[in-house]
């Protein structure tokens, strides 16, 4: 099974800065051996298209070209990118009323077509859109997934790294709840080496110093603003780690990932998506890993997912 999974479609829904980054990301993994992309512009997805085949002599062998809805159909995954910026002064929630109206056109195409597949939704609010996606799909929740904190349990662990000064895939930690403001770093479960932070900082002969830490949260909650600020938009580390989410169910390899599907029963918190460390193989969801410490951030997500509801 494993060998047919590795031999497979991937259709992404919108190719904006995210989608088209995730795109040549895909590209040059050779994960996929045939790349569809699909976008309400049509000659966008037909220009990236063009430009991603023109470097296949450069990268393993894949097809790639513009599609249509019924293209998802055989799809290992497919990656929802498409959704409409923040606008200044726009609210969190006047961009979920948005994304969630563009979600009702193009998630129930996507599982017509491809009621066997995984989906994937990158768009922000991604936890919002993540819940919705499983509504209106009408999937089992375990094939239903967001990005989550992928991108912030990323940042994070580099700025540990860099604090710590050690190779950032050698620290381990994780940014659970909501991908935004409320998000929680798990400080009990954060180690190099297998050690805590206070130990490792003991073994180096070095204060743990908390205050520096709580700067490195800030820093991690806060980075997209300042990328935006600077660039207009992030795109780069969450094409990799796009990259690294379809690796893991292309090949089943029940990695442990912080991505966001919907919960029930989690410690009283119930019917709601968010982050955790989740098992991901082909199946996509697997198994949530049971944490503390998440019901502000789960009570902040249910009444937006009600508010966009009664919109």
């Amino acid at each position: 099974m494993k060998e047919e999974m590795q031999a497979s479609r991937v259709a992404i829904v919108g190719v904006g800065n995210v989608g088209a980054t995730f795109a040549y990301t895909l590209l040059l993994s050779g994960l996929a051996t045939e790349i569809v992309l699909i976008d309400v512009n049509r000659e966008r997805a037909e220009g990236e298209a063009m430009d991603l085949v023109h470097g296949v002599p450069f990268a393993p062998p894949a097809r790639v070209w513009a599609g249509t809805y019924d293209d998802c159909a055989g799809a290992a995954v497919t990656v929802i990118t498409a959704g409409a910026a923040q606008r200044p002064g726009e609210t969190r929630l006047e961009l979920s009323r948005r994304n969630t109206s563009i979600f009702r056109q193009i998630v129930p195409s996507v599982a017509r077509a491809n009621p066997d597949g995984v989906i994937i939704v990158a768009t922000n609010p991604v936890d919002v859109l993540t819940y919705e996606t499983w509504r209106l799909s009408g999937l089992p929740p375990e094939r239903v997934m967001g990005s989550g904190t992928i991108l912030d349990t990323a940042r994070f662990r580099y700025l540990l790294s860099e604090y710590f000064t050690v190779d950032p895939r050698s620290v381990h930690a994780y940014i659970i709840g909501e991908h935004g403001d409320s998000e929680v770093p798990v400080w009990s479960l954060a180690n190099i080496a297998g050690m805590r932070l206070p130990e490792f900082c003991a073994a180096q002969g070095r204060a743990y110093d908390p205050a520096a830490m709580q700067e490195i949260f800030r820093q991690t909650r806060d980075a997209a603003y300042e990328i935006i600020e600077r660039k207009g938009a992030t795109y780069y580390a969450i094409g990799a780690g796009m990259q690294r989410l379809v690796e893991a169910i292309v090949r089943d390899q029940r990695t442990v990932l912080s991505v966001s599907s919907r919960i029930q029963g989690y410690y009283g918190i119930d019917d709601v998506a968010f982050s955790l460390p989740t098992v991901v193989d082909r199946r996509g969801v697997v198994e949530p890993l049971r944490l503390e410490g998440l019901r502000r951030s789960a009570a902040i997500l249910q009444e937006t997912i009600r508010d966009v509801e009664r919109s």
